[in-house]
């Protein structure tokens, strides 16, 4: 039978009616996860089409996931943080919504306080236990959406659960009439979909959703959880690990619109990125993400990534306020002793670093050359240039400009500076003794300290540098 899609405006054969397959062993895919080797990536060279929906945005989860991976962030903590997301998102909502725990007095004072804000974005949401109790409290304080957790694949329903996939299914949709008949919204966490048997059971469910939500008029929206970062973003990949083949599913064979289609990725195979990206363009509004990355395990993707991504593909920057990511990423350093790996995109110490010796040379020249953008411009972070046999006195100067921010501080060197005179002395005395590789950073600073000390605090010290928000 033929019917006229008005998605792909082209009649098209109707689609398979996917119903549940209630088995009785559960089907752990163990040729693609054998458990006691590294997973396999199938390929059945099927390619889905792209669809990019009219409007994409990131939704933030350092308050939820982000915050399970370290020590609870402090009510003050969040509040900032969360004044640094709205900068960043700017006024038209590129960072829609973030999400917060409900259970403690301190998560209840947090969300209190970022409320009292009274920004438009980010949206606070909430994440619950799929209790009455639980669904009173994001009514008492007023929010319009909660994220419920639906574990769909069978490792989580058979072993975790110890349920059947109908038994599973019966439960969850209870769970999401219950929030609503509290008028609550409820987004619906498909936790370990890229090891769940998407047409015997994502499919099957994610239609039974649709039906409720054409019956209630109050929209659900599916969060593809990639739970354990199996997803895999290359053209032919098998489902159930093909990021492409998830979110084309859910909206070609469950009928899920892609504003209410979110995709949520861990890194545990350096893909959260790339899979983010794809979710994107094949159809889902959203990408959920953590700043700085920060997660579970190896963590989620990293929402500054996503900011850079977004500006990307769309050509522009929708009034985000880039700058604020280095804000954030001094924030983490400097108010939560958090250690950002140095050599990380956008937020690492050294990401725009120049240390071979002939690239710090073409950098001092022009700084296109060896730079992937204005990061000074865009992120405040102007690039480094490592100190070799060759930077001489206006090298070192740019150096401890840069290094130390002094501009920002008020307190600029130039080549005439006694400290950058007697620094360059150093520097030459480290290469008569036949040293090739360029100074890091702590020698230098090590050389500073022996030059004047009062010197050296003057210029590390935080003072002048401007408040975070």
């Amino acid at each position: 039978m033929l019917e006229f899609s008005k998605r792909s405006n082209t009649l098209e054969q109707s689609a398979y009616k996917y119903s549940l397959q209630d088995i009785e062993e559960p089907n752990l895919y163990r040729d693609l996860f054998p458990y006691e080797s590294v997973p396999r990536i199938s390929f059945n060279h099927r390619v889905v089409p792209m669809y990019v929906p009219d409007d994409i945005w990131i939704t933030d989860t350092t308050f939820r996931d982000g915050q399970q991976s370290q020590a609870p962030f402090t009510v003050k903590q969040i509040v900032d943080l969360y004044d640094l997301l709205h900068r960043l998102s700017g006024p038209n909502g590129v960072i829609r919504q973030s999400e917060f725990f409900l259970y403690t007095s301190k998560d209840k004072e947090a969300l209190e306080k970022c409320l009292e804000k009274g920004y438009e974005y980010p949206e606070i949401t909430s994440w619950i236990r799929a209790t009455k109790g639980d669904f009173e409290l994001v009514k008492d304080m007023g929010l319009k959406e909660t994220g419920i957790l639906v574990s769909c694949s069978d490792y989580h329903i058979f072993k975790k659960l110890n349920m059947s996939r109908a038994q599973a299914m019966d439960k969850y949709l209870a769970v999401v009439k219950q929030a609503l008949e509290y008028g609550i919204k409820p987004r619906c966490h498909f936790e370990d979909i890229t090891r769940a048997d998407f047409y015997g059971f994502v499919v099957p469910f994610a239609i039974e959703l649709r039906k409720l939500m054409e019956q209630t008029g109050i929209p659900i929206k599916i969060r593809a959880c990639d739970t354990l970062g199996y997803g895999v973003s290359f053209p032919g990949i098998a489902l159930p690990r093909s990021v492409p083949g998830i979110i084309y599913g859910l909206r070609h064979h469950a009928g899920f619109p892609s504003e209410l289609l979110e995709w949520h990725g861990h890194n545990d195979f350096y893909k959260a990125v790339p899979n983010s990206t794809a979710a994107w363009l094949y159809g889902a509004s959203s990408v959920n993400c953590s700043l700085l990355g920060i997660g579970e395990r190896t963590g989620n993707c990293p929402l500054e990534a996503m900011a850079i991504e977004y500006v990307s593909l769309r050509g522009d920057e929708n009034g985000m306020d880039l700058s604020a990511i280095t804000d954030i990423a001094e924030y983490f350093k400097y108010e939560m002793g958090y250690t950002i790996p140095p050599q990380t995109p956008f937020v690492g110490k050294n990401f725009n670093v120049t240390r071979a010796g002939i690239h710090a040379d073409g950098l001092l020249k022009d700084e296109e050359i060896y730079n992937i953008f204005d990061t000074g411009a865009i992120l405040k972070r102007p690039p480094l240039v490592a100190i070799g046999p060759h930077s001489g006195l206006a090298g070192i100067a740019h150096w401890l400009n840069t290094y130390f921010d002094l501009e920002r501080k008020g307190i600029k060197v130039d080549k005439k500076h006694p400290v950058v005179i007697q620094m360059k002395d150093k520097v030459d005395e480290y290469y008569q003794e036949d040293r090739t590789t360029v100074l890091s950073d702590e020698e230098l600073e090590d050389i500073i300290k022996s030059i004047d000390m009062e010197f050296y605090k003057a210029i590390s010290s935080r003072k002048g540098i401007k408040k975070w928000v």
